[in-house]
């Protein structure tokens, strides 16, 4: 019989494990302050633990860590780990260090099921939903790792922030999300403020009502189109759940959310969605001329190319002049730094080793890549 992995519980399960063991709620705190603050996998280790508990949890539970097949270091201090989750499948973790912040990207699925265009990850398909003990695994590894590493102080926390950004739609693995984001949250584990804790999603509307009810944190949302045709091509969850519905469920998770804005996230690609246009028609969508005014910030991100996509990034000056049009409106809009690109770390580039049950590389290719006619001024990517 395998042994129960102590990772998977949040503090109300865990404590509801003691109790079904005969302990007391009080046990209960001490294991998971061994287990999230002090990193501890020994039981024989937490020594404020009776010895009767000790040796019952040796013969019944574990704290289970993910196997590393490998690490890289990018020039810019980038970590990218890739975890073994078993059956062939692997997946990736990025710490991308700041001078006031250290952010870990962790990855909720071995792979992804909704096939965004630009996403390697969505390229090779998906196999299955991580556990909540494979995303905490991701932070409980790291955090540890690095505080040995970084030689960091008795009580200092090396991740400060937490984003659901990695291989995988989190909302499509909610059961599992949850507990994982309570165990970040929690004051007995890692102490993390909700407004430093991000789920970013493509738009999964039922779930970000349930998330804005059970566990609201800070919400970013995969946009990449102003328009409904062009978001069905690039994010097919589009069609299910299309512009409108969309921004009515952000406005609706604002009464909840720890910021006062949602962050709409905006993959630029040449030729396709970065048009001053589209910007326009981006701003129509979002400050209230289309629909209600939805308060948020927009992340201009770089696309970083792979083969597969038949993609290439917008050039800067085409990047620059779509954000002004945002700028000049007074919407709050950045250009991301693309971190750990040499490692293949940066946003949209975690694939890891996906055993696909979907077959979405076999149908991604037989895809037109979506193109909008722009003019001379921005020629197709097929063109380059």
């Amino acid at each position: 019989m395998s042994k129960v992995n102590l990772l998977n519980f949040d503090l109300d399960g865990l404590t509801a494990y003691c109790e079904g063991l005969g302990e007391k709620r009080f046990r209960a705190t001490q294991l998971f302050r061994w287990i999230h603050q002090r990193g501890a996998a020994d039981f024989s280790a937490m020594t404020d633990l009776a010895k009767s508990l000790r040796d019952k949890l040796t013969g019944l539970a574990e704290i289970r860590p993910l196997p590393v097949v490998s690490e890289h270091v990018s020039a810019d201090g980038t970590i990218k780990w890739l975890f073994d989750v078993g059956a062939g499948n692997a997946v990736e973790t990025v710490f991308i260090p700041e001078d006031d912040r250290g952010t870990l990207c962790v990855s909720s699925q071995a792979g992804c099921a909704v096939g965004c265009r630009f996403c390697s990850t969505g390229h090779q398909g998906f196999s299955r939903n991580l556990t909540t003990g494979e995303i905490l695994a991701q932070l409980w590894q790291a955090e540890h790792a690095l505080r040995v590493r970084l030689k960091t102080p008795a009580g200092e926390r090396v991740i400060t922030n937490v984003v659901m950004m990695g291989m995988g739609e989190p909302l499509q693995n909610y059961d599992a999300l949850v507990p994982a984001l309570r165990t970040m949250l929690d004051d007995l584990g890692y102490g993390l403020s909700r407004r430093r804790v991000t789920v970013s999603t493509s738009g999964v509307v039922p779930m970000m009502d349930r998330l804005r009810v059970d566990c609201p944190v800070a919400l970013a949302v995969s946009l990449h189109a102003p328009t409904d045709p062009l978001r069905n091509e690039l994010v097919p969850l589009n069609r299910k759940y299309p512009l409108d519905e969309l921004m009515a469920a952000c406005l609706r998770y604002l009464d909840a959310a720890p910021r006062d804005f949602i962050t709409f996230e905006y993959c630029m690609l040449d030729g396709v969605n970065d048009s001053v246009a589209q910007a326009g028609e981006l701003l129509a969508l979002i400050d209230g001329r289309r629909g209600p005014r939805v308060p948020c910030k927009l992340n201009l991100i770089p696309f970083n190319p792979f083969p597969a996509s038949g993609l290439t990034c917008s050039p800067r000056d085409r990047v620059t002049a779509f954000g002004k049009v945002l700028q000049d409106a007074g919407v709050v809009t950045t250009i991301r730094k693309t971190r750990g690109d040499d490692i293949d770390a940066a946003c949209g580039q975690l694939a890891g080793e996906v055993q696909d049950r979907t077959r979405a590389a076999e149908r991604m290719k037989r895809l037109p890549i979506p193109v909008v006619a722009l003019g001379a001024a921005a020629p197709r990517p097929h063109e380059h």
